[in-house]
């Protein structure tokens, strides 16, 4: 253990150096501050506060602001993206993968679709190839598949590379609930995991399942289906949003409104905007303001805010004026409105923008 006054040494890596910048005082009042994590050529490529210590902002930051861009964690690990290069860090900010890639998507199931020399592969949470890049697209594994784009078609593949659908669809999207969306010609239809048709394609645009219905468009208008390719609401919305929370947002003319799942309208269209519901609140727009109303339409956060996110972890993005901030489930600001822009809570922390670089607070 480090004594008052002594100077930390630094720990060389095969990549990387990290290199601390401080001598621990233990005097009341004082910590440490920073650890700069720098490559061979001396550039500073991530740094991050050692205890935590409250910015002047007022803000923890666990890693501060130094990103060109940056996710929400997954699976422990948020991809950022460095210069033109993407890499993982972990919830210390430091470099779990080294930025090195071309592009990157966030981890699903333990493994992450890469892309180095214009093709794809998939890495694993130490940045270890286990699939070898090959691909000319690639998506995240669910369901233990993961899309991949072979020259102009979409197949999937399991977790050893191996094609368990063969490449053969104009489009696809990852599996939800069991099925996939694909795309053949102009129609889209859902698979399961063995790669035959279960809902035939038939529709000009489809969604992935959620809470077991699927938005589609047919003739220009939205309607849902269940996993048999039944219509439980019929199309004649000029749009809408998946199930969340057992309801669905839809639109009908220039105003928004909520039914459940057999079409019935438990909030009359009424809004200018609105977003789905997240832990029982949804944001709603009434005239050029955002709050927030609860699952009978009730406002429980009165119109304020000039754009809102969703609830995520008890917590909100709101922006007033110019600047984001976060408020809790009564409307009272835990962080005050000061980012140019700010992500949402996933695993404890929030991705934020300050000028114009990414940091994550806890």
């Amino acid at each position: 253990m480090l004594k008052a006054n002594q100077t930390l040494t630094f720990i060389s890596l095969t990549m990387m150096t990290v290199i601390p910048l401080f001598i621990l005082d233990l005097k009341k009042n004082s910590y440490a501050t920073e650890i700069l994590t720098k490559n061979n050529n001396n550039e500073i490529i991530a740094q991050r506060n050692r205890t935590n210590r409250q910015a002047v902002s007022g803000i923890n930051y666990i890693v501060n602001p130094q990103f060109q861009e940056a996710d929400t964690f997954r699976e422990g690990l948020a991809r950022v993206r460095l210069q033109d290069r993407w890499g993982f860090i972990d919830k210390d900010g430091q470099f779990a993968v080294n930025p090195q890639f071309q592009k990157a998507n966030s981890f699903g199931e333990g493994l992450a679709s890469v892309k180095t020399e214009n093709l794809w592969g998939f890495i694993d949470k130490d940045g270890q190839f286990i699939i070898n890049p090959q691909f000319k697209e690639a998506g995240s594994f669910s369901s233990g598949l993961a899309k991949v784009k072979v020259q102009d078609r979409w197949g999937f593949i399991d977790r050893e590379g191996q094609f368990v659908i063969n490449p053969q669809f104009n489009e696809a999207e990852s599996f939800s609930g069991g099925l996939a969306k694909v795309k053949v010609n102009d129609r889209w239809g859902y698979i399961d995991t063995s790669g035959q048709f279960v809902i035939n394609p038939q529709f000009q645009e489809a969604e992935s399942f959620r809470e077991g219905i699927a938005k589609v468009r047919v003739e220009g208008k939205w309607g849902f289906i269940d996993t048999t390719g039944r219509f439980v609401v019929n199309p004649q919305f000029n749009e809408a949003d998946s199930f969340s929370s057992g309801l669905a947002r839809v639109k009908i003319e220039d105003r928004w409104g909520y039914i459940d799942k057999i079409g019935r309208y438990i909030i009359n269209p009424q809004f200018n905007e609105a977003e789905s519901y997240k832990e029982g609140l949804a944001g709603v727009k009434l005239g050029d303001k955002w709050g927030f109303i609860d699952k009978k339409g009730r406002f429980v956060i009165n119109p304020q805010f000039n754009k809102v996110s969703s609830f995520s972890e008890g917590l909100a993005g709101v922006k007033l004026g110019d600047r984001w901030g976060f408020i809790d489930r009564t409307g009272q600001y835990v962080v005050n409105p000061q980012f140019n822009e700010a992500g949402t809570f996933k695993e404890g922390l929030a991705q934020v923008k300050l000028g114009d670089l990414w940091g994550f607070i806890e």
